[in-house]
């Protein structure tokens, strides 16, 4: 009987066939377009991620499928607009919010559960924000594909004592609570070196490790900084009542941590050999929030806008001797993209039953080949129930806001129109110069819309 490399051998001659390659996906959090200095920061340098573009690809013209952290992360994973997952806002710490019981349900299917079925270990360090778990079992990252997860559920929590935005402690070692004293940052630094050493060891079984850092998003702390938050009171640091330099010093020591944790993945996968049979993303959930100038003054908006500076963030892609070193590319990517993208790689078949909205984009990353043009759809809801919708057809951007609208309807619709090819900063509306095309794109911004509502998962709650 032919042993199993022989087999392999005459189905795969050498230099066709490879191991399955291993992911990293690092999304932060709250960091707009010039967070980090290869995208612009003029603040300071973050020499690690550098590191990542100057081996890798910049990508910069790349999105989040969501303008605030939950729907922008259930895109991520099912790889599909998360308004067909019912996901449309913040799932939200107060018990008394619409959105408060949303969580991301057992019949949507994660990147993380296909690569799994596929053989590949799987781990969450980190954010998951996907539900809470006092509200459902159903919203534990573990019923979702996740075979490992050290992390927290809510949408932030204090660095130091972890408490989450909902007031409870919120740390956790897979569905144990976990009381671990430390810098939130460097835990997730310290369990993703973690999972990559123990899994980067053993060749026959690719790994992927979703990175999901805390950081920049406030509470605003730096090691070393004092708990603001405990179950009683959250002591919030306002930036408005510091000086300019003390605002940038936060900044910097809330980045640069996690700039130390890509370095680290970078050693530890060197030192294990498996650099060149990995692939390395990373990107930012959404724009800029008000704590930090991450943001670029090209771009109007911050997170929870529609408009570019909204949902346009920096990303990096990473392959030693697979992706071109110091390239870039202005391919018009999102979030969405990523699921599909991974399942390529792996030789994985995407979900038939759940078709995704996502494109794979390795041949933009692998051979610098561009996809064909499409568009792409945006719509946010805010934790006061506004809602904003936005549409992309290669230059053209609409934009749709519903000034003093009642809480989660779309009265008093406000068109706007965009060239970001001559006006990136999306100053001159010509919604009233252009209204055939405005009226086309707002067609079928609705007609997406309503179709994403269809066969949208039932959540309880909501507007």
């Amino acid at each position: 009987m032919k042993s199993i490399l022989t087999v392999l051998f005459f189905l795969f001659p050498i230099g066709t066939f490879a191991t399955p390659p291993n992911f990293i996906v690092v999304m932060v959090d709250d960091m707009g377009y010039e967070g980090v200095s290869c995208f612009g920061n003029p603040y300071f340098k973050t020499p690690e991620i550098d590191r990542f573009a100057a081996e890798g690809m910049r990508l910069t013209d790349f999105h989040s499928s969501g303008t605030v952290c939950s729907p922008t992360r259930a895109g991520l994973l099912t790889g599909r607009y998360q308004q067909r997952a019912g996901i449309e806002a913040v799932i939200h710490p107060h018990t008394t919010h619409p959105e408060h019981k949303k969580g991301l349900q057992p019949v949507e299917t994660t990147f993380a559960e296909a690569l799994k079925k596929a053989g590949y270990a799987t781990g969450l360090i980190g954010k998951w924000h996907q539900g809470y778990p006092e509200n459902s079992d159903d919203y534990f990252p573990q019923n979702h594909g996740f075979d490992e997860f050290i992390g927290y559920h809510s949408g932030n929590i204090d660095f130091v004592s972890h408490i989450g935005d909902h007031m409870l402690h919120d740390w956790w070692h897979g569905k144990k609570e976990t009381k671990e004293d430390g810098y939130c940052t460097h835990l997730i630094n310290r369990y993703v070196l973690d999972f990559v050493k123990r899994h980067g060891k053993n060749r026959d079984v690719p790994f992927c490790l979703y990175v999901a850092h805390e950081s920049i998003h406030n509470p605003v702390q730096i090691p070393g900084d004092p708990v603001r938050r405990t179950t009683e009171k959250w002591d919030r640091w306002r930036w408005q009542d510091h000086t300019p330099e003390e605002r940038i010093e936060k900044y910097k020591g809330m980045t640069l941590p996690i700039d130390e944790g890509m370095g680290q993945i970078r050693e530890a996968l060197d030192e294990l050999g498996i650099a060149e049979n990995t692939f390395v993303l990373f990107f930012s959930d959404n724009g800029p929030s008000g704590d930090f100038p991450s943001g670029s003054p090209d771009l109007r908006g911050r997170k929870g806008s529609v408009y570019e500076g909204g949902h346009k963030v920096p990303a990096i892609a990473w392959w030693p001797g697979k992706i071109k070193a110091g390239t870039e590319s202005d391919e018009l990517l999102i979030s969405l993209d990523i699921m599909p993208t991974l399942l390529s790689l792996a030789g994985v078949k995407p979900p038939a039953e759940r078709p995704l909205d996502g494109v794979d984009f390795s041949p933009v990353i692998l051979d610098q080949i561009s996809l064909p043009d499409r568009e792409l759809f945006w719509a946010s809801l805010s934790n006061g129930g506004n809602r904003s919708e936005a549409m992309r057809a290669v230059d053209w951007k609409l934009v749709v806001n519903h000034p003093k609208a009642k809480p989660g309807t779309f009265e008093n619709e406000k068109v706007e129109l965009y060239n970001l090819r001559t006006d990136p900063k999306e100053e001159d509306d010509l919604a009233k110069s252009k209204p055939e095309i405005a009226a086309e794109m707002l067609k079928k911004l609705k007609a997406w819309f309503a179709e994403t509502q269809e066969t949208a998962t039932p959540q309880p709650g909501g507007w």
